[in-house]
């Protein structure tokens, strides 16, 4: 009788502990699609390695796409020292296939990071003046003297406007192109703690300072548009509507949306290679990398 009695409160029990069983399986498929879907929200966007030049540059700060002439255009700071004014800076000529052109196309320069086109001319930051560049002759045709210890960025815009961060005073100027005598510091330490990223665009004007991307709206005041960004925020480019790369130079690749997004794409940190003032083939989805140390230039497509 006893043994009935059990059997019977078993064959009870038994749908019960399927349905719990059951139940407990699906809020687990559940959970394990959630985890998915965040991962894949995470991990929009990719680099993908195409090539990297072998190792003749010399100690390359920025890279500079030229869809005109179809190169690549790379400032080699050459030393140990990153603000060293030794007369031993370069412009660097790579070609799109990765082959290293003329690795010192240019000299006569000091410490040169940043660049920007205008008009057949190459601009290019180098520590208290914008050296320029003919193209076509491949020379140095001016230099503009700036009250600035550490010029760093350049950016241009479609109507001439210059924009150049110097890191050291804390400050961006403005030059016109078209009437050089026209320049004026637009924002100072009051505002930044070490600019050094810029970029205009779309009559837009954005800033990388201390790890935060900043606009600068028409009345002077600057927004923050994402924070967070560690190793130094370095290079800024457009990639589509809202959306930027930013590197840094600490070895950091961000994907970047104006509403505080952010992914991360590659980081160099644990293999200590850097990655400073990148360039960009917007076309292609082309991003160049310049190592710093490593004396190279990575080329990635953007997925």
């Amino acid at each position: 009788m006893v043994r009935i009695q059990v059997l019977m409160l078993n064959r009870m029990i038994q749908p019960d502990f399927l349905n719990v069983k059951t139940m407990y399986m699906k809020k687990s498929f559940i959970l394990l699609l959630c985890c998915i879907a965040v991962v894949v929200v995470n991990a929009q966007h990719q680099m993908v390695k195409l090539w990297e030049t072998d190792s003749v540059l010399k100690v390359p700060e920025s890279v500079l796409y030229d869809e005109q002439n179809k190169v690549l255009y790379v400032s080699n700071i050459d030393g140990t020292q990153p603000w060293g004014k030794d007369g031993k800076g370069s412009i660097g000529k790579v070609g799109l296939d990765g082959k290293v052109i003329a690795a010192e196309w240019v000299t006569g320069l000091n410490a040169p990071k940043g660049m920007g086109f205008y008009k057949g001319k190459l601009y290019v930051a180098d520590l208290t003046e914008i050296v320029v560049i003919d193209i076509e002759k491949g020379a140095i045709v001016e230099r503009l003297p700036l009250d600035a210890t550490g010029l760093n960025d350049i950016s241009i815009s479609n109507s001439g406007k210059l924009y150049v961060t110097d890191m050291r005073m804390r400050k961006v100027h403005e030059i016109s192109l078209n009437s050089p005598a026209s320049g004026a510091v637009i924002a100072d330490s009051n505002q930044l703690k070490g600019p050094n990223g810029i970029l205009a665009h779309n009559n837009e004007l954005y800033i990388l300072d201390a790890g935060v991307m900043y606009k600068r709206e028409a009345n002077g005041s600057l927004t923050k548009l994402a924070e967070g960004m560690e190793g130094g925020t370095d290079g800024i480019e457009h990639v589509t509507d809202d959306e930027f790369l930013v590197s840094t130079w600490g070895g950091v690749v961000y994907y970047v949306k104006t509403n505080g997004n952010k992914e991360v794409l590659i980081d160099g940190r644990a293999q200590k290679i850097n990655s400073a003032d990148i360039g960009y083939d917007a076309k292609r989805r082309i991003v160049y990398v310049p190592t710093f140390w490593k004396n190279t230039v990575v080329a990635y497509e953007l997925k």
